[in-house]
């Protein structure tokens, strides 16, 4: 490790808490919690929980240019020092007292020549050897391998050998290296390679990565690169080295030595440190000069099939571990994960822990989960409140949904709004105009009135303005002293609307009494009553609030109701309008409030009715067919549809029907809501049109079907795929897939209907002579035979008889008098990997009890390659 004057930081190899300071002098620190019993009083804060308290010092070592620490344990506190001169000292902190230690303490390596020692490296296997790499000498070698354990012998060594040792004992001189390597060059770094029993040295010389094998030193592999500089490998993956030079790392495999298996640039300032991180895979952390950053590189690889190698994915990241101050050197901890060590030049200390990226995952089934480093959690819902957040999720309603099979009723459709669970008003309201949609559809094609069928799916705002023939009739109130006239309009494109509001069932005539008699029993007192009320009918509104408020659970309060309705007068300046007038805004109840407002409006002037946003649009709308006129009714209902477009609301379907503006106003609800499910089915009721092509609806059905996928409802989907095939038949597949002859490349089923029952390789004849059944077991265009069933050996096509759940076994079998699809048992199947396979019913027996390939001479795992073979739908009952 690199020291020179600036100050590094070397961990103890034996002590988690243990670490070495070095730059003019050796100081040995023990890291500790903060304010504990082992924490002296004038320990060095490094963050809010730890402190470094000073062991000792060594100070006895000048011109350090390099330190490495012994791997061993004993002794545990042995240090190498390279030197300026190019000598190497072992030196020790605090441990005088190991006989071990005493024997080693102050020998020295010297060179043949001085010059600097960059680099030391102990062997991690062979604890004797000590790698050094020195500066280039035109007479000398630069990577020499010292024996600690040798001996000096005086007749070998020069004088001036001598001399340099100065007052040190001459026994403790070692001056014979035991390897000596890369002549006439400079050695700039080194690390041993943890193959082939540690006997490999990589050194990034002076032009090149060399790799010296001690078996042979006649033998050395290199490649030119001008990244020499601080290699080392990665603890993780011991074929994978970095290696950096000026602003860019280099990242190496030594099975593809020719060249970096990718680069990493950094900054335009030079790196002055790269280190694996020891505790997790792929990371590496850079550091350039006069830098507060230090840069992570987490390597993600991602497998993949048959064996195809590609470059990781690498996510980069910086970190900032002393704010604004200026980071000198770095040291990960060698056990606890993600913490590192950090020094200024001024030895300023901090004890730093990078944050885990975290990844989120949510399944389809609102399950949580995320992992943080080597923890996986999953999040777990509270009983209480957490049950009632999941119930108001979208995907949980949908979820939900889908297993009622919402949205699949086509005789009743009002009934799904029951089988979605829900009490939302909108989808209540969405249900039942699609219902009447499709009711009066079906009475004006009885009746092959197509003009009026393409009317009912375009939406009331369609029809109004189609509105053609209007006629006024004055009306008097019925059940009420009054003989005032109130002005109604009436045409056939209204009574249409009112049907589709659902007000009057059927034919010219306004009867809703059937529609009173409904809400009566859903226990809608206060609507039925308004409605009774917009067609003229006090008494009967009146007879409706009093059997509201003697029902159970009624509300007294309606016979108080009543009986201010009693009173009514259309005198202007009478108290009972200035009472209801003034009074009328203080009912809570939106419906009770609207009946006072039409009994106190001016002719015409029905605002207060209009524009209550707590009414039903259905009834808003059919109160404004009836009571506004033919330049009124087509702005109110524009206004209105806008106002529904905007704010997404599926009332407003009524308005627009499914047209173009019904897109616009499901586009709105789907981005509210997310709810494409009913999206999806809305716009498949319609007649298949134009709609239907439209992009966002595809959109969204194709979300709707990737959802039941990704729940695996497969049945679900085909349900739904089949439905929508019914509604849309431009939607229905072509097919995709057939299966041909090995020989002439043909499809084997194209003609099977219309095979001859009578036919070579196409029928079988009994011992009288009689036709059998038809088993088609050779190819239609070239006659050759068709494969074999691996388990039944018969040729393929001949029906299943032996398989279990089959029932009888050549019902259906024959295809040409009965064309009909073959049972699934007979269906061809096969493994896309081995090309082996036989009748589906009976792949399906063996596969249940065995995952290899039920050939012989087949080692293929069939069943293994399937990622969806062993899941299991979760909508099978």
């Amino acid at each position: 490790m690199s020291s020179g004057y600036k100050p590094d930081i070397l961990w103890s190899p034996h002590h988690a808490d243990h670490y070495v300071i070095c730059d003019t002098e050796l100081s040995l620190y023990r890291i500790g919690p903060a304010g504990s019993s082992e924490t002296k009083a004038g320990a060095l804060p490094l963050s809010e929980e730890t402190a470094a308290t000073l062991l000792a010092i060594n100070s006895d070592t000048p011109y350090m240019k390099c330190v490495a620490w012994y791997p061993k344990q004993e002794p545990e506190c042995l240090l190498a020092v390279g030197q300026a001169n190019g000598r190497v000292v072992l030196t020790s902190l605090g441990q005088g007292h190991n006989s071990k230690c005493k024997d080693l303490v102050g020998k020295e390596f010297v060179p043949k020549h001085a010059r600097q020692c960059n680099t030391l490296a102990w062997n991690p296997v062979d604890s004797n050897w000590l790698a050094a790499g020195l500066d280039k000498h035109r007479a000398d070698f630069s990577v020499l391998i010292w024996d600690i354990s040798s001996k000096f012998s005086p007749e070998s060594v020069p004088t001036e050998k001598v001399r340099l040792s100065g007052d040190v004992d001459s026994g403790l001189v070692v001056t014979k290296p035991l390897y000596e390597l890369g002549q006439n060059d400079a050695c700039l770094s080194l690390c041993w390679l943890p193959r082939d029993h540690q006997k490999l040295l990589l050194a990034g010389m002076h032009r090149n990565l060399a790799i010296f094998d001690l078996r042979n030193t006649s033998q050395k592999t290199f490649v030119n690169t001008k990244a020499i500089q601080g290699v080392t490998v990665d603890p993780h993956f011991q074929d994978r080295i970095a290696s950096f030079f000026e602003g860019q790392v280099a990242i190496w495999d030594l099975r593809k030595f020719e060249k970096p298996v990718f680069t990493l640039t950094e900054q335009s300032k030079p790196l002055t440190k790269v280190v694996w991180c020891p505790t997790r895979m792929g990371l590496l952390a850079t550091l350039t000069r006069d830098s507060n950053i230090i840069r992570l590189y987490d390597m993600q690889h991602t497998p993949m099939p048959f064996g195809d190698e590609v470059e990781p994915t690498i996510i980069e990241r910086s970190i900032q571990p002393c704010s604004e101050s200026i980071v000198s050197s770095f040291a990960w901890h060698p056990s606890a994960q993600n913490r590192m060590v950090v020094v200024s030049p001024s030895r300023v200390m901090n004890d730093f822990t990078v944050f885990e990226r975290i990844s989120l995952a949510w399944s389809s089934t609102t399950a949580l989960m995320w992992a943080c480093g080597r923890h996986l959690y999953e999040c777990t819902e509270d009983a209480g409140q957490g049950a009632a957040a999941a119930e108001k999720d979208i995907a949980t309603k949908m979820r939900e949904r889908a297993q009622s099979r919402y949205g699949h009723d086509t005789q009743q459709v009002w009934r799904n709004h029951v089988l979605a669970g829900d009490d939302d008003p909108q989808l209540r309201s969405l249900w039942y105009t699609l219902h009447f949609m499709k009711q009066y559809t079906e009475n004006v094609e009885q009746k092959q009135q197509s003009n009026k069928q393409s009317l009912l799916y375009s939406g009331i705002k369609n029809i109004v303005k189609s509105s053609s023939g209007t006629t006024e009739t004055l009306r008097c109130w019925s059940g009420s002293d009054r003989q005032t006239d109130v002005l109604r309009y009436h045409s056939e494109e209204r009574s249409l609307a009112l049907q589709l509001c659902g007000w009057i069932s059927r034919g010219p005539d306004i009867d809703v009494e059937p529609f009173l008699k409904s809400l009566e029993q859903e226990g809608e007192w206060e609507r039925a009553a308004a409605v009774a009320l917009f067609n003229l009918d006090i008494r009967r509104a009146i007879q409706i609030l009093n059997k509201g408020a003697s029902a159970e659970k009624g509300d007294l309060n309606l016979n108080v109701v009543a009986m201010a309705l009693s009173g009514y007068t259309d005198e202007k300046n009478s108290l009972w309008r200035e009472m209801c007038s003034s009074l009328r805004l203080q009912l809570k109840k939106p419906y009770l409030c609207i009946m006072f407002a039409f009994l106190t409006s001016e002719p015409g002037a029905f605002d207060a009715v209009l524009y209550e946003s707590r009414v039903a649009v259905r009834d808003r709308v059919a109160f404004a067919c009836m009571f506004l006129n033919d330049t009124q009714l087509p702005r109110y209902i524009d206004k209105l549809t806008n106002e529904m477009k905007e704010a997404g609301n599926l009332e407003g379907i009524l308005l627009t029907g499914l047209t173009k503006d019904g897109v616009d106003l499901m586009e709105s609800y789907v981005d509210r809501t997310g709810d494409v499910q009913t999206a999806s089915f809305c716009m498949l009721k319609g007649t298949p049109g134009e709609v239907l092509k439209d992009p966002r609806v595809q959109c969204w059905i194709e979300n709707y079907r990737n959802l039941l996928d990704a729940w695996r409802f497969w049945h679900k989907r085909a349900e739904f795929d089949i439905h929508r095939s019914k509604l849309d038949p431009s939607s229905k597949p072509l097919a995709q897939v057939f299966v041909s002859c090995n020989f002439c490349g043909k499809s084997i089923s194209y003609s099977c209907s219309a095979m001859p029952h009578q036919g070579r390789g196409f029928s079988q004849y009994g011992v009288s002579g009689s036709p059998t059944k038809s088993k088609v077991t050779s190819c239609p265009g070239c006659r050759k035979p068709l494969p074999r069933c691996a388990l039944c050996l018969m040729n393929m096509g001949t029906p299943v008889s032996s398989c279990p759940g089959t029932g009888k076994a050549d019902e259906k079998a024959d295809l040409t008098r009965d064309k009909k699809l073959a049972q699934f048992n007979n269906w061809f199947t096969w493994c896309h990997n081995c090309r082996h396979g036989g009748h589906a019913g009976h792949m399906l027996s063996w596969f249940r009890d065995h995952s290899e390939c039920p050939v012989s001479a087949c080692t293929c795992k069939c069943m293994q390659l399937d990622t969806t073979g062993n899941l299991v739908p979760s909508d099978s009952v």
